[in-house]
């Protein structure tokens, strides 16, 4: 393949709308709309199911199937109790980190739209320097201006509503993407650049492609969960973050040693099929496409999981993108890693080209 960009304009404005747009857990049908929109050009049909994860099938006729993923959702909060003063507690919608709230931005979505606030904290000059409390789940609490729980009411606020971070996209040193919900957009980005370039080269499938953008990942694999049965697949490719463990305070001997900048990362579990990470690993050296190792001990704690041990097993295996600050609002990735997972899911698929490579996966 060339070494030139395989991103091209249209690619970067997608993602940037993409990344931008709130897709929290559960409520994820604004940024699937915007997903399916970009990849409709590029694939035969879609499904849907009952809570809104999206699948673009190529070649949806064929008797084999074949599985790319990512998913669709990020972390975020709900409004838990309102106080009689107007302020706001909160609970967790995934794993947001409690760390990072205070003084940030936030957006309610409401029925009435959107009601900005702020994670409010108290100042430095009025906290016991000997006993400083840190931020946990219990003290932290949003402010939108309000006086009494009444104005909040007719605000449209109420328990139940869902708390998003506005941080938007922006570029660093030409080549880093930074952005909240990378975990894991990027994945339904990559995805999708996946069958756009299947449809410019003109590749036939001799299987059928599902593109699929899962949701509820943040909650516990959910959507892979569901639509793994509705699909049924024989293989399943799956894309999401791990750690780039070079930044500070971070136990590589714990999360082992994997940077931003030095390819996909493939992953060794039990849920990963010997055979598929094989011919991975075996495609990213004959394309000579830069990757990483990683070792997950029993889970990997991703939609990989969830397709492997699904309708009787299914071979699965997962190719990671490097991430630093996982779970804050800068998450960061090096713009030639996600375009060398791209590479590598679609000169994969390439290899999947009969069934006797099929059958190496049974």
């Amino acid at each position: 393949m060339s070494t030139k960009s395989i991103l091209n304009k249209s690619s970067l404005e997608f993602l940037e709308n993409y990344l931008n747009n709130a897709s929290p857990t559960g409520y994820e049908s604004d940024g699937q709309k915007i997903w399916m929109d970009y990849l409709k050009p590029y694939v035969d049909t879609f499904i849907t199911d009952t809570y809104g994860t999206a699948v673009g099938i190529i070649n949806p006729d064929a008797p084999y199937k074949v599985v790319i993923e990512g998913h669709a959702d990020e972390i975020s909060w709900y409004v838990n109790y309102i106080t009689d003063d107007g302020l706001i507690y909160v609970i967790r919608n995934g794993g947001s980190d409690h760390q990072i709230a205070p003084s940030k931005r936030v957006n309610i979505h409401t029925k009435k739209g959107i009601v900005k606030g702020v994670f409010g904290w108290p100042a430095i000059h009025t906290r016991n320097r000997s006993k400083e409390e840190v931020a946990k789940v219990d003290n932290l609490f949003i402010d939108i201006g309000c006086e009494t729980k009444e104005q909040v009411d007719k605000m449209g606020v109420h328990v139940g509503c869902v708390i998003t971070y506005p941080d938007e996209f922006m570029i660093l040193n030409d080549n880093k993407f930074v952005c909240r919900a990378i975990d894991n957009r990027m994945g339904g980005f990559m995805i999708a650049e996946v069958a756009r370039m299947l449809h410019e080269n003109k590749i036939k499938l001799p299987f059928g492609l599902y593109i699929t953008n899962s949701v509820q990942e943040e909650v516990g694999l959910r959507g892979a969960e569901m639509i793994t049965k509705t699909i049924k697949p024989n293989v399943a490719i799956v894309t999401d973050v791990c750690h780039d463990s070079t930044t500070p305070m971070i136990d590589k001997k714990i999360e082992g040693e994997t940077k931003i900048g030095k390819g996909p990362v493939v992953t060794y579990a039990p849920a990963v099929q010997n055979n598929l990470r094989e011919l991975i690993l075996e495609t990213a050296m004959a394309k000579e496409i830069p990757f990483q190792r990683l070792a997950s001990s029993r889970v990997t704690g991703t939609d990989t999981d969830a397709f492997a041990y699904s309708n009787g097993g299914v071979a699965s295996a997962l190719i990671s993108l490097p991430l630093r600050y996982m779970h804050t609002t800068v998450e960061m990735v090096h713009r030639d890693d996600v375009e060398n997972v791209i590479k590598l899911i679609y000169e994969t698929l390439l290899k999947l080209e009969n069934e006797e490579t099929f059958s190496y996966f049974q």
